[in-house]
């Protein structure tokens, strides 16, 4: 993990009530369209409890350094992280388990119906911006931008290409040996929804993980590795690893902080998101720790090596806290059980 700089946005002189009206909010962001800073509670050093996360292992650095901050703020919460990828998390979130699922891709229609089953009500707050990064071995000089078309010829599981000669005649013989998350990580299914499409598949015969340290470590040791994750572990570790610029049709493109935000890294820029339960939102430490968090997220995302999301999403993200503290708001999700799902008349 790199080592952040620790952002200070508060002080003895700051630490006063925070208690601002939805319409106040509303007009302050109309004229300005700037998230408001955090300002602590009087009472934040008496906060106490648990705040358990899960999720994405994308997500999941960006969950950590706000904590670690929040710590300064109120430092009687706990706020445990687990890391078993956006579908494992999710199975968790809908079962009642965490109070905030990390998630590197949108919640399925299946995961919808397990929370909407099981009565959990969610908010959903998008935090930042990804790409997914093609990575090599540094030792690798041919390798330096793949196609779509490409991609989807060494990951699909009807023939795949198994040597590099198979996607272009001038690389070598060699086998590549891919890495890449588990099938319950959210960059699997973003990835494989972008490169394979809806219906696809992925070959099996690769290394799988759920912690991408262990891609990581597994293509900076192997000279034919290749392996797909989140942006800011390239960044944590570019002096071991080369990236592979991406060609969408329009030329190749890597990813960065400006073609992640831009779009240009096309089609493997996506935003990601952290989903909060309703009930879960109804308890003063979470309400901090979402005020601190949504406040600060653009800044600390950008220092684990991701990418800010415009400010006027942050702006929406606080009003609809906001909303929700106020006792004003709506969940977004599950919704209503559809007719058809409906207990029959006797």
């Amino acid at each position: 993990m790199v080592v952040r700089r620790m952002s200070r946005m508060w002080g003895a002189s700051l630490v006063v009530a925070l208690i601002v009206s939805l319409s106040l909010v509303s007009m302050v962001r109309a004229q300005d369209a700037t998230p408001v800073p955090y300002t602590a509670p009087e009472n934040a050093g008496d906060l106490s409890g648990t705040i358990i996360a899960d999720g994405s292992s994308t997500v999941g650095p960006i969950t950590e350094a706000v904590a670690e901050d929040f710590a300064a703020v109120a430092g009687g919460v706990q706020v445990e992280i687990n890391i078993s990828g956006t579908g494992g998390g999710f199975q968790r979130f809908c079962n009642g388990e965490t109070d905030i699922q990390d998630a590197s891709r949108a919640i399925t229609e299946e995961e919808m119906a397990n929370c909407r089953a099981a009565g959990v009500n969610y908010y959903v707050f998008e935090v930042a911006y990804d790409g997914i990064t093609i990575v090599v071995n540094p030792n690798n000089d041919f390798a330096s931008c793949l196609t779509t078309a490409q991609l989807k010829q060494l990951w699909q599981s009807d023939a795949p290409a198994t040597t590099w000669a198979e996607l272009d005649p001038s690389f070598p013989a060699d086998t590549v040996n891919l890495y890449g998350p588990g099938t319950d990580s959210g960059t699997y299914d973003y990835f494989i929804e972008q490169i394979i499409g809806d219906d696809g598949s992925t070959r099996t015969d690769y290394t799988p993980s759920e912690n991408d340290n262990d891609l990581v470590e597994g293509v900076a040791g192997d000279d034919n590795g290749l392996a797909f994750f989140g942006f800011g572990y390239y960044e944590q570790n570019q002096d071991r690893l080369k990236v592979a610029g991406v060609d969408n049709g329009s030329g190749c493109v890597e990813p960065s902080t400006e073609t992640i935000r831009d779009g240009s890294y096309a089609p493997l820029s996506r935003p990601l998101y952290v989903y909060v339960r309703a009930d879960s939102l109804q308890r003063v430490e979470v309400q901090e720790f979402m005020r601190f968090y949504i406040a600060n997220a653009g800044t600390l995302a950008a220092e684990v090596g991701f990418v800010a999301s415009p400010t006027e999403i942050y702006v929406n993200d606080q009003t609809k806290v906001e909303a929700e503290i106020a006792g004003s708001g709506a969940p977004d999700g599950p919704g209503e059980a559809p007719a058809a799902e409906a207990s029959p008349e006797a």
